[in-house]
């Protein structure tokens, strides 16, 4: 009896233990299962997409490289090819193929191994969804996420509707190359839209599901075609593709065709990336996440004009690059080379990291490391340039190349954005237009003289011009297209104060700081280009100022808008004085010192050049009636310059924007229509005497065309009237 009792005893043990061990494995296996709420509001990581204006992918933000799709916008031929290779009785199962889950089960019983998943779709997509998976992935943890798949995929089926669920599956699926999702995949592997896709091509890609890596076209082609080739005879099998179409496909090539293509970095990969940075900057305002909610960036740039852009700097860089290349000689400046190497140490990572009494010896080994040393010459000698091209009418950003690296660039400075240089000369319209709106017409004159200035320092200042040479009076028209720095100075000093300057600068967009003192008329205070760009559109804007805009909306993963941003426009100058500041310029472009623009453009045009001291900076911003344009070429190292009149704006930056500007006009693609800088009703056009330069009377032996402000008229010739000539002029005259 007291056997029995003891037996007893133990299988109540027993059978408690291995009930507790249940409860224990059950409360485990449960709270790794999703939530209610997870259930009915699944939240798949999805990347964010930023489109051009004319509707194509710059790039994708993310973490994991998926965008969802509609499932009306997927070809018939995607879900069949899913279907008879994932799941063919799909429609007819509650999540979990009993027959086919029993069977790969046995086997996996008796090979002791986790062989056979039997996965249907659902259960794909609970893995998919849901962190499923025990601690370890052992045997024992392997099984347990199998029973965590088969009842996530039971309340999956219960929640959604098949549609639904390929739809679901289908944004979220893995393809490989960082790709998830169908739409992603389509573009990596093909660079079209999903709805595009063929049915070879849709074969190919759920031929990845089976194993990205395995069957990647690019490493194992060979593999991918034979794979692509199971899936199609897959959909004979199961009534999808006639077998002599079949016989046609799978002959055929896989013709994949990688995503970017001609330009690995995407064609914008500075104007991307400062996307990036503006939205992590809303990110905080908005509280979503870039890189995991799937949101649309609908932005300003023009896929057209910025591939423009991009061949236009290339194609001058190239031979930019290897002339300056040959001409600069390191052995000329050996105390550049020892400044810039110096610099180049002390700003690295490894001499930060180092510890301080170790760094005296790791600077002197690698400034008499020759393979160091060469790197950093070949790094600062090396010609950068800053791009940016507005739609002055909007302020939308059509196109921006922040660098000459942009087919390699990952992070680095945005030559458009995230520098301020010298302007040189370019900065002398501003001092113009003070000059007009306070009254004096073109055909003013100013000598052009030396002078001898004391600066706010108490130093004294005797600039000269570029060429070294001076004569008698110039007029503003021709002082202008000419770039003569000592009108422009003098111009400052007498007519247009520096404060009065200074203020119209800021009034017309100019943010940065700007010196107090003459020498700011030849462009000594330094700009960033973008804002000195977006000033010069408002000449052509007819006075008015338009903020720069990049983004135009962002959309959340269900197309609700998060923002959308309008033009800001503002009067800044009035359409008078903008037009006779239009006028002017275009002498710079069809006779001054832009006139290399001509070479590569011949529509309506304005800019102006700009050359710093010594060639450090070399710059060239213009406009059409339509687009306004900026172009910076400099070196990041500021003690490195161009050599002789290679810097130039006329030769260094001039030739960039006239290709872009060729390209775009003649695109027939881009629409840009045939148009006129129009002349506003306040401002007049009439005869000035050559001589006095006021407006000509009939006495006037030689005259030009000119225009004013109605406001200002230039006053009549003093010096032909009938009481001091009496011969008419003859019918020969000149015109601006």
């Amino acid at each position: 009896m007291k056997k029995k009792n003891r037996k007893d005893y133990r299988k109540i043990i027993a059978w408690t233990a291995l009930l507790v061990a249940c409860g224990v494995y059950l409360g485990y296996l449960i709270s790794g299962l999703p939530s209610l709420e997870q259930l009915e509001n699944p939240r798949a990581e999805l990347a964010t997409k930023v489109y051009s204006i004319d509707g194509e992918v710059l790039d994708n933000f993310y973490v994991k490289n998926r965008v969802q799709i509609s499932i009306g916008e997927l070809p018939s031929h995607i879900i069949e090819a899913l279907l008879a290779t994932e799941d063919k009785n799909f429609y007819s199962h509650w999540g979990v193929d009993l027959p086919r889950f029993a069977r790969a089960m046995v086997k996996n019983m008796l090979t002791l191994q986790l062989r056979e998943g039997a996965s249907t779709i659902t259960q794909q997509l609970a893995r998919n969804l849901y962190d499923l998976k025990g601690k370890r992935e052992s045997v024992f943890g392997k099984i347990t996420r199998k029973l965590r798949e088969f009842v996530t995929a039971v309340q999956i089926e219960r929640n959604y509707t098949k549609e639904e669920i390929l739809e679901m599956y289908l944004s979220v699926a893995y393809f490989g190359r960082s790709a998830y999702g169908i739409a992603t995949a389509s573009q990596t592997y093909f660079s079209k839209n999903v709805w595009d896709l063929k049915r070879p091509e849709a074969a190919m890609l759920i031929g990845l599901l089976r194993g990205p890596a395995v069957y990647d076209p690019f490493n194992h082609p060979d593999r991918a075609l034979s794979r692509r080739n199971v899936v199609l005879n897959q959909m004979v099998k199961n009534d999808y593709l006639p077998d002599e179409e079949y016989q046609r496909l799978k002959v055929g090539p896989l013709e994949v065709n990688p995503a970017r293509g001609e330009y690995p970095t995407g064609i914008a990969p500075h104007f991307v990336e400062w996307i990036r940075q503006t939205l992590i900057d809303k990110s905080e305002e908005y509280g979503f996440d870039i890189y995991r909610d799937g949101l649309s960036v609908y932005t300003t740039l023009d896929s057209r004009m910025q591939k423009a852009a991009n061949r236009a700097v290339e194609t001058h860089l190239a031979g930019y690059q290897a002339d300056f290349t040959k001409e600069w000689k390191w052995e000329r400046h050996p105390d550049l080379q020892k400044q810039v190497v110096a610099q180049a140490i002390r700003t690295s990572e490894l001499y930060r990291q180092t510890p301080r009494a170790k760094r005296d010896s790791l600077f002197n080994a690698l400034s008499t490391d020759k393979h160091f040393i060469d790197s950093i010459r070949t790094e600062a000698a090396h010609i950068e340039v800053g791009f940016v091209a507005i739609d002055h009418s909007n302020g939308n950003i059509r196109a921006m190349v922040g660098g000459s690296n942009f087919r390699t660039f990952k992070y680095g400075l945005n030559h458009v954005t995230q520098i301020q240089r010298q302007p040189g000369s370019a900065f002398k319209p501003f001092v113009y237009t003070v000059a007009i709106d306070n009254g004096y017409p073109p055909s003013f004159e100013v000598l052009n003289q030396p002078i001898t200035l004391i600066m706010g320092n108490g130093k004294r200042w005797a600039p000269n011009n570029f060429d070294g040479t001076f004569g008698g009076k110039s007029t503003l028209r021709d002082a202008l297209a000419h770039s003569i720095n000592l009108v422009a100075i003098r111009l400052m000093n007498e007519y247009a104060p520096v404060n009065q300057v200074i203020e119209y600068a800021r009034r017309m967009g100019i943010r940065s700081e700007l010196p107090p003192y003459e020498s700011l008329a030849i462009g000594t205070g330094e700009v960033q280009p973008l804002e000195i760009t977006s000033a010069y559109g408002i000449f052509a804007n007819e006075g008015v100022a338009v903020d720069p805009i990049a983004i135009l909306r962002i959309e959340d993963k269900f197309g609700h808008i998060i923002e959308e941003n309008q033009p800001r426009r503002r009067e800044v100058l009035s359409k008078e004085t903008a037009f006779i500041m239009t006028s002017m310029l275009e002498g710079n472009v069809n006779y001054g010192s832009g006139v290399r623009v001509r070479g590569y453009f011949g529509g309506p045009a304005a800019g102006k050049t700009g050359t710093t001291q010594e060639f450090a900076d070399a710059w060239f911003i213009g406009f059409t009636p339509r687009i306004t344009a900026g172009v910076w070429v400099g070196f990041d190292n500021k003690s490195v310059h161009f050599t002789n009149n290679d810097g130039q704006g006329g030769r260094a930056a001039a030739p960039i924007w006239g290709m872009f500007m060729r390209d775009v006009y003649g695109d027939r693609t881009i629409g840009l229509p045939p148009e006129y800088f129009v002349q506003p009703e306040g401002v007049e056009t009439d005869t000035i005497c050559v001589e006095s330069k006021k407006k000509a009377t009939p006495w006037c032996p030689e005259v030009t065309t000119d225009i004013f402000n109605k406001a200002y008229p230039p006053g009549d010739c003093p010096i032909h009237d009938s009481a001091h000539s009496g011969r008419k002029r003859s019918k020969n005259s000149i015109s601006f």
